[in-house]
């Protein structure tokens, strides 16, 4: 995968060491909401409120890529990918965010049922299961991931069917690279409550990590029927039609996703930049890579990437 990318794409993770950043966001309209942030590559969650002028404020972020997450009860779920860094930060360290949401950015059904209706295998989870999860949540804040995997581990031995449980487990298992452990936990999930589309893209993830594309081809397409506005899920759908060398496709995907959500921590427009490669365009794959590089200003491989630029632009 990504052959000829591979090379300036190999210090994905090595952000700017131990320094800490705010992020100060605004949502447009104004709007109270219920404001989240999880750590897109690396476990990490993080809760606050937007006040009535739709302000809020996330504090002691180290650099990286998040996934935030927008409820307002009118409207349901959006969410956006956040990239926290010295190149997105002002002197002072702060990320100035202003999230201008359109209706159609919004996931309505779903988001309101996870909010105001509970299932009876929900009902039946006892109080002990359900704060060992939200410690588990604040050790996450805290950057203690052993401490959140036990108290999760903890949650669903108190109640197997706690859904939620299994799947911050498997997203905590996918983060740090164990991909059995992760699938065993996002199909735990689905059996718990069928209706989880975290578990079922999670799934679909998984299983592109590992080359099991029919599978994954199968589980990506339920999300995409699911959500067809949801970044993640096109990206895992162009990525399942990459791997399986059907272009076409795979950029129909891929694109959407770019659309949807340019800073998408699946990095779509690497995928589009090779298979624009392979197809002989040079000047679109430097395209990609500019776009990239646009929504990612403190990509370790950077000033690779822009002598890369340079030499596909050429005559």
């Amino acid at each position: 995968m990504l052959r000829v990318l591979l090379p300036l794409v190999l210090a994905a993770s090595a952000w700017a060491g131990d320094a800490v950043f705010e992020l100060e966001g605004q949502l447009k309209p104004e709007a109270r909401a219920a404001v989240s942030l999880f750590g897109a590559t690396s476990p990490f969650s993080a809760y606050t409120a937007s006040d009535d002028a739709g302000r809020f404020v996330f504090k002691k972020l180290l650099a990286g890529a998040y996934t935030l997450s927008v409820f307002e009860p009118a409207r349901g779920e959006a969410r956006r990918t956040v990239e926290v860094g010295p190149g997105t930060a002002d002197g002072h360290g702060k990320v100035e965010l202003v999230l201008a949401l359109k209706d159609s950015d919004f996931v309505f059904q779903d988001a309101m049922r996870r909010e105001h209706s509970i299932s009876v295998s929900q009902l039946a989870i006892p109080d002990k299961a359900q704060h060992a999860f939200e410690e588990a949540e604040k050790e996450l804040g805290r950057h203690n991931v052993d401490a959140a995997v036990s108290d999760m581990e903890e949650a669903v031995k108190l109640a197997p069917q706690f859904s939620a449980a299994w799947n911050n487990l498997g997203t905590i298992a996918y983060q740090t690279r164990q991909f059995a452990r992760a699938e065993q936990c996002f199909r735990e999930a689905l059996k718990q409550d069928a209706q989880s589309f975290e578990a079922l893209v999670n799934l679909g993830g998984v299983l592109v990590t590992v080359h099991r594309l029919d599978e994954a081809w199968e589980y990506n397409s339920y999300a995409v029927l699911a959500r067809p506005n949801d970044a993640l899920a096109n990206a895992q759908m162009g990525q399942t039609y990459f791997q399986l060398q059907n272009y076409a496709l795979a950029l129909k995907y891929l694109e959407r996703a770019r659309q949807i959500d340019p800073a998408h921590f699946s990095h779509p427009q690497l995928f589009l930049a090779e298979i624009h490669l392979r197809q002989g365009d040079r000047r679109a794959a430097a395209d990609d890579l500019e776009d990239f590089l646009k929504h990612h200003p403190d990509w370790p491989q950077a000033e690779k990437m822009r002598a890369q630029i340079a030499e596909w632009r050429k005559p």
